[in-house]
């Protein structure tokens, strides 16, 4: 992973540049969910994993048994049904994970228009990610990576606010007004 870069500097006249060694086959891929309950804190519930070299056969993102995984550590946790708003993510909409949450009766699924992550309160959780823990930080091999990984994901967990700040920077509310009959 190329980190963030927050400052740099160079003599006058002359254009800073940053080196980073070759990048790295490996891959690590992070899946969360921003769980928002009226009258309740706000939990951030995350799995990161590290994936094999996929060119020795190996995966380099989520299966849908991830999120599958997930979504059931989740229900336990949370003790309550899930409404899941998605993006379009092909896993998200795969075949077999839509007939897992069908077969569910404590999970609903709703899934964001095209291209919109704004509207995605996590997109804003990975902006914290990235400019909080991983800013200026060459990592030195992939369990450094990890680390710190899940201690900046850590750090926005228990802060429930920060996770309330990226629902309220989407326009979003838990509950939408009823229609009034006219």
């Amino acid at each position: 992973m190329t980190p963030p870069t927050a400052r740099t500097w160079a003599r006058r006249g002359h254009t800073p540049v940053i080196r980073v060694r070759g990048r790295s086959h490996r891959r690590i891929s992070i899946a969360a969910l921003a769980c928002y309950k009226h009258g309740e804190r706000t939990r951030l519930i995350y799995r990161p994993r590290r994936h094999v070299d996929h060119r020795e056969g190996g995966r380099r993102s989520f299966t849908w048994t991830d999120y599958r995984d997930l979504l059931i550590d989740a229900h336990q946790q949370l003790g309550a049904p899930i409404v899941l708003v998605w993006d379009n993510l092909n896993v998200h909409k795969d075949r077999r994970m839509r007939q897992f949450i069908d077969t569910h009766d404590w999970i609903s699924c709703y899934f964001l228009p095209a291209y919109a992550p704004d509207l995605n309160p996590v997109e804003g959780i990975w902006s914290l990610l990235r400019r909080s823990s991983q800013i200026n930080t060459a990592f030195t091999d992939p369990d450094h990576l990890m680390r710190t990984l899940r201690h900046g994901l850590r750090q926005i967990q228990y802060r429930s606010s920060l996770v309330d700040g990226c629902l309220a920077e989407t326009n979003l509310t838990l509950a939408t007004p009823r229609p009034q009959p006219q």
